[in-house]
C-alpha cells in the first residue's frame, strides 16, 4: 500500500482542498518573475502598513484613510486590467498612432502633475518650503486631469490579453493615483477648512475630480458597470436638482463646490473608508490567515464528515460551510465561487438539478453577510453609523440569523425528502473521528468570538485572532512560517482591493445624499406613505433598500441604503437598531433576488444553469430573509429587546413558522402537498411569525388539521365541519 492510500485508510478521504483559494477573474493579471515578486511586496507592505497603524502607531484620520484610498487604487490598477485575460501567451503588436498618441498625452499629463506634486514634497523636506510655487498648483491639476481620461481610454482600447503583462497606461494610473494623495496630503490642513466651500482652490477641484475618476475606473474592473452607474445618477442628480420635480428638487452645485466636499470625510474618506480601512480589511487578513494554514478547508471537510452522509448532504453542507466562509470574506458572489466550486457538482452528484444547486449555494453564500459575529463586515458597518456598541449588534442578529439557516435547511432537508434523495456513501466522506481530533482548528474563531465578548476592542480581537491561527497551524502540516505569514500579507492585500474600490465608490453616493438633503426628503415622503399604513411605508422601504443594493457588493449596498432609508425609518418612530437591521437585511439579500442577483448569477455559471430561473429558485431558497424584517420589526424580542420569556416564546414560534414556510415553498408536508395545502401552510406560516397569543394558536391549530389531513386521519368533510 502506497503512503497515500494508508493515509487515505486511516483518517478518509479530504474532500476540500484549497477550497477557499481565491479565484482568479477574468481581468486579473498573474505577473511572474521580478513584476510579481514586486507586486507581492507592495500588497505585503499595504497589509503591515494596516496592521501597525491599527494596532501600534496611529495615524492622523485623513492621512490614512488616503493612504488605504491610494494604495488600493495602486494595487488594483496593477493587478486588474481594463480588459478580459487569458492564459495564452501573446505576441506584442505594434502600436499604431492613436495608442501611441493616447499613451503620450497620459505620460505627459500624469507626468506633469506628479513632478508638481513631487517637486512640492521635496522643498518641503529638503528646503522648509511649506508653500510650492502657486503656477505649480495653479496648472498642475487640468494636465493630471486629462493624462488621467487619456490613460483610462487606452486602457480601455489597447490593454493587452496576456495576464503576465502591466500595460504603461495602468503604471501612469498608478502614479496619478500618487499625485492625487501626494496633493492632498500636501494641503491636507487647509483643505479641511475650505473643501465644498467657495473657498475651495482650482487644485483642489482638480485632485478631488480625478480621484473621483479612478475610484470609478477600478470599480468598474473589480464589480462591473452596475455601482459605477449608480455612483454615475448620484453625480448627475447633483448637478440636474434645479430641473427636477418634487422631493429631488434642490438648488444645484458647481463642480468644484461638489467634488471638493465629495473628497471628504462626509463621501470617499467617509464612513464606508473609514471601516473598509480598519475592520473590513482587518478581518479580510484574518480569513486570508485562515486560508494560509488551511483551517478554511478543515471547516469544509468537519461539515462533511458531519452531514455529507445524511439524504442531501451536500447541501447541508453548503448551507453550514458557504455561511460560516460567507461571514468571514464579505462578498456573497465571491464565496460562491470559491466555496461553489467544491459544492455545486457534489449538490449535481446526489441528484440536485443545477438550478437547485447553484441557488442553494448562492443563498448560504448570502446568508454569511448576516451571520454573527463578523457578518461580512456589516456589524463594524453598522457600529460606526448608528453608533451602537458592535457586541450589541452581534448580540441582536443571533436570531434573525438562526431564523434564517433554519429556514434554508428545511427547505434543502425537504426537498432532498420529497426528490427521494441520498447522501454521499460514507466511504467517500472523511472520518468524523479524525476530525474531531482536530478540532482546535476552531480556536482562531472561539477566541475571536471570546475577545470581542471579553471587552477588548474590535482591532485587538482579531489582531489575537491573527496571531492564534498562525500559531494553530504550527499543529498542522501546513506550518506558517515568514514565507507563508508573507503570503498571507499578500493575499488579505489582493482579497481587500475590491471591497476599496466598493466603499470608496459608496463614499461618493453617500457624499451626495449628505450634500443634497435627499436622505431628509425621502424621510419625508416614507412619513407621508405612513400616515395612510406604516406596513406600506415599510414595504416602500424593502423595495427601494433591494433597488439600491442590486448589482452592488453588501458593503457598499448598506452603505447607501442606510443613508438614504434607515433615518426615514429612524423618523417614523422605528428604534435606530431595528430601523438599520431592516435594510442591512434587503440590501444582504439583493444578492439573490431577481432581476439582478449577483450571487445567483455567479452559481449558476459554475452549475451550467439558466442565470435567471436560478435567481428565482434562490429567492424561494431564502424567502425567510425577506419575512424576518418584518418580524423583528412587529416584534423587537427577535432581536434580543425585552424579557427572556418573551424573547424565548417569539423564537420557538417564529422558527415553528420558518418549518411550515419552508414546507409550503417546497410542497412537501409529512407528504407531497398540494397546492391547496401550500397556500394554507404559508397562511399558518405567517400567523406563527406574526407574535401574539391568537395567531400563534390558529397557526398552531392550522399545522396540526394539516398534518392529519396529510396522514390521511381527517377528510375533507371533517375540516369542513370543523370550520363552521
Amino acid at each position: 500500500m502506497s503512503a497515500d492510500a494508508a493515509s487515505v485508510a486511516a483518517r478518509g478521504p479530504v474532500i476540500a482542498q484549497g477550497v477557499d483559494d481565491e479565484p482568479m477573474a477574468p481581468n486579473q493579471r498573474h505577473p511572474q518573475a521580478r513584476i510579481g515578486a514586486l507586486i507581492a511586496v507592495l500588497c505585503a507592505a499595504y497589509t503591515l502598513f494596516h496592521l501597525v497603524v491599527m494596532v501600534l502607531y496611529p495615524l492622523e484620520t485623513w492621512a490614512y484613510r488616503m493612504i488605504h484610498v491610494c494604495g488600493g487604487l495602486v494595487i488594483g490598477f496593477l493587478t486588474y486590467s481594463a480588459m478580459t485575460q487569458d492564459d495564452e501567451p501573446h505576441e506584442a503588436t505594434r502600436r499604431g498612432p492613436l495608442e501611441l498618441a493616447l499613451l503620450a498625452v497620459a505620460a505627459l499629463g500624469i507626468g506633469y502633475g506628479f513632478v508638481i506634486v513631487a517637486y512640492a514634497w521635496a522643498a518641503w523636506w529638503l528646503a522648509g518650503e511649506a508653500m510650492p510655487p502657486a503656477f505649480g498648483f495653479r496648472t498642475y491639476g487640468m494636465a493630471l486631469a486629462i493624462g488621467t481620461v487619456a490613460a483610462i481610454v487606452a486602457g480601455w482600447r489597447y490593454s493587452p490579453r496576456d495576464r503576465g503583462r502591466i500595460y504603461p497606461a495602468d503604471v501612469l494610473l498608478c502614479f496619478a493615483s500618487v499625485a492625487v494623495l501626494g496633493y492632498i496630503l500636501f494641503v491636507v490642513g487647509a483643505l479641511r477648512m475650505r473643501a465644498g466651500t467657495g473657498m475651495a482652490q482650482p487644485g483642489d477641484f482638480w485632485a478631488a475630480l480625478t480621484g473621483v475618476v479612478l475610484i470609478l475606473e477600478l470599480t468598474r474592473r473589480l464589480t462591473g458597470l452596475a455601482l459605477v452607474i449608480i455612483v454615475g445618477v448620484f453625480i448627475g442628480y447633483s448637478f440636474l436638482g434645479p430641473w427636477l420635480p418634487g422631493f429631488l428638487n434642490h438648488r444645484g452645485y458647481t463642480p468644484t463646490r461638489f467634488f471638493t466636499y465629495i473628497f471628504t470625510d462626509q463621501g470617499v474618506l467617509g464612513d464606508p473608508i473609514a471601516v473598509s480601512s480598519t475592520y473590513i480589511i482587518l478581518f479580510i487578513v484574518f480569513a486570508a490567515f485562515l486560508q494560509a494554514s488551511k483551517v478554511g478547508d478543515y471547516f469544509v471537510n468537519f461539515a462533511f464528515a458531519c452531514a455529507g452522509q445524511a439524504r442531501g448532504g451536500p447541501a447541508k453542507v453548503a448551507v453550514f460551510a458557504s455561511g460560516l466562509m460567507g461571514m468571514i470574506n464579505g462578498t456573497s458572489a465571491g464565496n460562491v465561487v470559491s466555496t461553489g466550486s467544491l459544492t455545486i457538482p457534489l449538490m449535481k452528484k446526489v441528484g440536485y438539478s443545477p438550478k437547485s444547486s447553484a441557488a442553494i449555494e448562492a443563498t448560504a453564500s448570502s446568508g454569511g453577510q448576516i451571520l454573527p459575529p463578523i457578518m461580512g463586515a456589516g456589524a463594524f458597518i453598522m457600529a460606526e453609523v448608528t453608533g451602537i456598541p458592535y457586541t450589541d449588534i452581534v448580540i441582536a442578529a443571533i436570531i434573525p440569523a438562526l431564523l434564517y439557516f433554519v429556514s434554508v435547511y428545511f427547505m434543502v432537508d425537504l426537498q432532498a425528502l420529497k426528490l427521494d434523495m441520498k447522501g454521499l456513501p460514507r466511504s467517500e466522506l472523511p472520518r468524523f473521528g479524525t476530525l474531531v481530533r482536530q478540532v482546535y482548528l476552531f480556536l482562531p474563531i472561539v477566541i475571536l468570538i471570546y475577545t470581542l465578548f471579553a471587552g477588548y476592542s474590535v482591532i485587538r480581537a482579531g489582531a489575537m485572532g491573527m496571531a492564534s491561527a498562525a500559531v494553530v497551524s504550527w499543529l498542522t502540516p501546513h506550518k506558517m512560517g515568514p514565507r507563508q505569514i508573507f503570503r498571507a500579507l499578500e493575499m488579505g492585500a489582493k482579497m481587500s482591493i475590491q471591497l476599496v474600490a466598493v466603499c470608496a465608490a459608496a463614499g461618493v453616493i453617500v457624499g451626495v445624499i449628505a450634500l443634497t438633503g435627499v436622505g431628509a426628503r425621502f424621510s419625508s415622503l416614507l412619513l407621508t406613505i405612513a400616515d395612510q399604513n406604516q406596513y406600506l411605508a415599510m414595504f416602500f422601504a424593502m423595495c427601494i433598500s433591494i433597488i439600491l443594493g442590486m448589482g452592488m457588493p453588501t458593503t457598499a449596498a448598506y452603505a447607501v441604503a442606510a443613508a438614504v432609508v434607515a433615518p426615514g425609518l429612524i423618523q417614523l418612530g422605528v428604534p435606530v437598531l431595528v430601523a438599520h437591521f431592516f435594510v442591512f437585511y434587503y440590501a444582504v439579500m439583493s444578492a439573490i433576488t431577481p432581476p439582478v442577483a449577483l450571487a445567483a448569477y455567479a452559481g449558476a455559471a459554475l452549475s451550467g444553469s439558466d442565470p435567471m430561473k436560478t435567481s428565482v429558485e434562490a429567492f424561494k431558497l431564502g424567502l425567510a430573509a425577506f419575512i424576518v424584517p418584518f418580524m423583528f420589526f412587529g416584534s423587537h424580542e427577535l432581536l434580543m429587546q425585552g424579557q427572556v420569556l418573551d424573547i424565548i416564546h417569539a423564537t420557538l414560534t417564529a422558527l415553528l413558522g420558518m418549518f411550515l414556510l419552508s414546507a409550503g415553498v417546497i410542497g412537501y408536508y409529512f407528504g407531497p402537498a398540494s397546492a391547496v395545502v401550500r397556500i394554507v401552510l404559508i397562511g399558518a406560516a405567517l400567523s406563527m411569525i406574526t407574535v401574539g397569543l391568537l395567531s400563534d394558536i390558529v397557526g398552531l391549530l392550522t399545522a396540526g388539521l394539516l398534518f392529519l389531513w396529510q396522514r390521511k386521519v381527517v377528510a375533507s368533510s371533517t375540516l369542513a365541519h370543523g370550520s363552521e
